[in-house]
């Protein structure tokens, strides 16, 4: 099973030295890291920017289509305006079937501002004690977390085309 969590930060670079660490943790065996996504808000800009941070070749990556949507609906639908009404209903219903819900949603929007970063992973194998201890209390984030059960697992990769 699958987990998805979101950790936020308190510097715009500081989900990318956590992914950094991460990844030499991979290589380690301590985490697996299916796919990865970076919000960064950099002080005195207008909105976050975001991209994924993984090869997305990899068995299991879920890809652009699935970070671009939650992204959008968390950080940029605000902009947009009350004519999106039901597209960001019918979007928020959609989330929900992967264990993504307006508490989440609405954790991510309020967590995540400017001269912050925000890491979102979606990792499989993880030794909880290894990881905790790679990281000083300055470097580990404010955990947000919504762990996926199988089905929503399944679910998610089915709908956004990622490899089983």
């Amino acid at each position: 099973m699958a987990a998805l969590t979101v950790w936020k930060f308190h510097t715009a670079d500081g989900a990318d030295k956590a992914l950094s660490k991460l990844q030499e943790l991979q290589k380690q065996q301590v985490i697996q890291v299916i796919d990865a996504a970076i919000v960064s808000w950099p002080q005195g800009r207008k909105r976050p920017k975001t991209y994924q941070a993984m090869d997305t070749t990899g068995a299991g990556a879920l890809g652009g289509a699935f970070w671009g949507m939650l992204f959008g609906f968390i950080f940029f639908m605000p902009f947009l305006g009350m004519a999106m009404g039901a597209a960001i209903g019918a979007l928020s219903g959609h989330f929900t079937d992967y264990g993504i819900n307006d508490d989440f949603i609405n954790d991510v929007k309020s967590k995540v501002t400017e001269g912050t970063s925000a890491l979102f992973l979606l990792t499989g194998q993880v030794t909880i004690d290894k990881v905790e201890t790679a990281f000083t209390p300055e470097e580990r984030g404010e955990l947000i977390q919504s762990n996926l059960t199988n089905e929503q697992e399944a679910k998610l990769r089915a709908d956004f085309g990622a490899e089983e």
